[in-house]
């Protein structure tokens, strides 16, 4: 039994000593659930942090919202209570406004355009305002383009959208463009949403499809759509003093581990919308396409929600948005 203690303790011991000395554990949450392409590239990001640092860095992962919802993850980086998260832009809106200028309703014709305007001059501006409202970014990854479900009737008009009520994400571009439409639109919480359909508090949602998908919409809803009304983001971002407080080999581990998982991220997600979409289709969904017709009568309903956030932002960061994707 002595013995047994013993190597215990020189077990023990020898874990200490090859700990090394200014090794620190990261703690970042989401909300995303487990198999979403955002959540697994963080576990890739965590294995590559480990790899690049030779155990200086220890990432620990908490999606699903184990460390609470959206908006908890949020207020916990900013407090410094987490190290990051990675999270849908539209969260980050009401701390920092300039990021609903990435939100202009139907502004990208295609993903390549949502990446080309965020990847450049838009998403240094951007990365600029998330730092100093206290954020620091290591990228963007995709959420996608969002589509309307209902359970009233297909959507083949412009029309088809006056009086459903559909649910949000707390976005005032969002919500702004959805009452142009004739919508009522409902800002509520991720995790309400299906009860909320399954009762009849709202008519629809919109989401990307991999979401619509892995939250299990289509055993609530019957309609789905293509409108791809807006592209999404997702950001991870990190406590800014904290990552600051990092050595510059570390920043460089987190920086060059972020953008690899964002790239394999990317990837993953276009393959993953084609097969989430077709798997709901397959579920029993009646899946209407929008007609080029009513695609641009919704751009017209909604064009004065452009006016009214250059008047809310500033035009400067809404005209970059508008020239970078045209």
């Amino acid at each position: 039994m002595q013995m047994i203690r013993i190597a215990g303790a020189a077990a023990l011991a020898a874990t200490m000593v090859a700990a090394p000395a200014g090794a620190e554990t990261l703690r970042i949450a989401g909300n995303f659930p487990v198999e979403h392409s955002s959540s697994m590239a963080m576990e890739k990001f965590k294995d590559v942090v480990a790899e690049k640092s030779g155990g200086d860095l220890t990432i620990e992962t908490f999606p699903a919202m184990q460390l609470g919802g959206a908006q908890e993850n949020v207020d916990q980086v900013r407090s410094g209570v987490i190290f990051a998260t990675w999270i849908g832009s539209a969260y980050l809106s009401q701390t920092v406004p300039e990021l609903e200028a990435v939100s202009l309703p139907f502004a990208y014709a295609d993903r390549a355009t949502a990446f080309r305007v965020i990847d450049g001059k838009v998403g240094e501006a951007l990365n600029a305002k998330l730092g100093d409202s206290g954020f620091e970014s290591l990228g963007w990854m995709e959420l996608g383009f969002r589509n309307v479900t209902n359970n009233v009737r297909p959507i083949e008009t412009a029309g088809d959208f006056d009086g459903l009520k559909i649910r949000l994400q707390p976005n005032e571009t969002h919500i702004a463009t959805f009452r142009a439409l004739g919508a009522n639109p409902v800002s509520m919480g991720i995790s309400e949403v299906y009860s909320a359909l399954q009762q009849g508090v709202l008519d629809g949602e919109e989401n990307p499809y991999p979401i619509i998908e892995s939250r299990h919409f289509n055993e609530v809803q019957k309609y789905l759509s293509d409108s791809s009304h807006f592209f999404d983001y997702i950001v991870l971002v990190a406590n800014k003093r904290k990552f600051d407080a990092l050595s510059d080999e570390q920043k460089a581990v987190l920086r060059a581990a972020a953008s690899e998982a964002i790239a394999w991220q990317r990837e993953q997600s276009a393959t993953e919308d084609e097969v989430a979409k077709q798997a709901l289709i397959d579920a029993g969904m009646t899946f209407t396409p929008i007609s080029p017709e009513t695609r641009t009568e919704l751009r017209k309903r909604t064009a004065g929600v452009v006016d009214e956030l250059k008047a809310k932002i500033g035009p400067e960061l809404i005209d970059m948005v508008l020239a970078e994707s045209n």
